[in-house]
């Protein structure tokens, strides 16, 4: 590749943004990212929100090192105001189904062994184990885990905006508000072109990096099944100023078979909370199809706000009946493997999925790009597990989830439709 070569990015989320800074930094000069939203971060996109979990716990050490080399990025200049070393309590209480105890034991012996993590870790067996580390707590917790301090939250929607920030002051041109209608190819549809958007412009390229998110099928039919859209709950609790005080610098907390909540946002004072679960897939709309995201997306199920509450009622009981707020679908690229895929489309010369995240890569948002720049350049993906892998099919049950996934076809529509 030349350095002056036309670069496109679909996509402005964590994947398109952290491409887009990369290849910047690398100094490639002509590069345009296109984004339907007509803001930055977009209004849809996963990692727009208030914070997102950065841990190295992972059942495979591949992603462990991974995580680690992104917590040190973490640390540099432009990431550092937007990342919080609160720790990381992760525990089960006492009614936790056996996948769920065993997915924490895989999560601690990916880190417990490892020297990054020396002195770092507490065991949780009891109650005053875990007000040892969060005092405020004074639910009963019956919990048993684990307290890594090297680990905490990212404010997710402030990083990104600042990587779209550190983007404009490189030459990254952002064209915002125009969704892509579809890509272009030669003659010979052997080669991608470019993109043409919904307004009949059209942008050509050396090279189209498709980062898309949940919404991957919508642009790019061929990539069947093997990427999924897969949904978490999310709802908030709107704190005062002096309960908002009280719970700054709690660790990130996360009850695996209830759900996790951080320390509140230090701007708003929500209280941001995730019911645990496998998702939710929108197969159905799509006649048996790929998942998309539907045109819907403000509520959670009365199951998810149940285990909200259990959450609560753990830890915090006096807001456990509080009124939830902000409540609204994540909407992910799912695999079966919760392998990222990142390579080119078979047949298609010039075109990159970045994909599969899996609700699982915000906390790689300082190096991921970086991947794209390296297959970009080097044009075949070495690293196999990020390959192409058109006969595998998303949407199954994952081995670090606790449940299995719902489709929204199996969901009230009484609940879907309270917008």
């Amino acid at each position: 590749m030349k350095k002056e070569d036309p670069i496109l990015i679909l996509g402005a989320g964590t994947f398109g943004l952290s491409t887009a800074y990369h290849f910047a930094k690398a100094g490639f000069s002509n590069i345009t990212v296109l984004e339907k939203s007509t803001a930055v971060p977009p209004v849809d996109s996963a990692g727009n929100d208030l914070n997102k979990i950065i841990r190295a716990e992972y059942e495979d050490p591949f992603y462990a090192e991974l995580a680690l080399q992104a917590i040190e990025a973490w640390k540099t200049p432009l990431f550092a105001p937007y990342y919080h070393e609160t720790g990381y309590l992760l525990a089960n209480s006492r009614a936790a189904p056996e996948k769920a105890k065993k997915t924490l034991l895989k999560s601690l012996g990916s880190i417990q062994q490892h020297p990054a993590f020396r002195g770092k870790i507490s065991p949780i067996e009891k109650r005053e184990d875990v007000t040892k580390v969060a005092p405020v707590f004074d639910g009963p917790m019956e919990w048993k885990g684990y307290f890594n301090r090297f680990a905490g939250y990212a404010h997710a929607a402030d990083a990104l905006t600042a990587v779209y920030s550190a983007c404009c002051a490189l030459g990254v041109k952002f064209c915002v508000g125009d969704a892509v209608a579809s890509l272009t190819y030669s003659a010979t549809r052997d080669r991608c072109t470019g993109a043409a958007t919904a307004s009949g412009k059209t942008y050509t390229a050396s090279v189209t990096v498709l980062a898309l998110g949940a919404a991957l099928a919508t642009v790019l039919p061929d990539v069947g099944k093997q990427v999924a859209a897969n949904a978490w709950p999310v709802a908030h609790i709107q704190l005062t100023p002096a309960e908002a005080q009280k719970l700054h610098g709690i660790p990130v907390t996360y009850a695996r078979d209830l759900g996790f909540f951080f320390e509140p946002d230090r701007r708003t004072n929500l209280l941001k909370l995730c019911p645990s679960g496998a998702g939710y897939t929108n197969f159905s709309s799509s006649g048996g199809g790929a998942s998309v995201p539907p045109d819907f997306n403000g509520f959670i199920t009365p199951a998810d706000e149940d285990k909200i509450r259990r959450l609560l009622r753990e830890t915090l009981p006096g807001l456990a009946e509080r009124p939830l707020v902000n409540k609204h679908m994540c909407w992910c690229a799912d695999t079966a493997d919760s392998e990222y895929i990142i390579d080119f489309v078979p047949g298609k010369h010039g075109l990159i999925v970045a994909s599969g995240d899996s609700g699982h890569a915000f906390k790689m948002l300082p190096i991921a790009g970086k991947w794209i720049v390296e297959l970009a350049q080097a044009g075949q993906q070495e690293k196999r597990r990020w390959r192409w892998k058109p006969n595998q099919d998303a949407g199954g049950d994952v081995s670090w989830r606790v449940g299995r996934p719902v489709d929204l076809k199996d969901v009230p529509l009484a609940v879907r439709s309270k917008l």
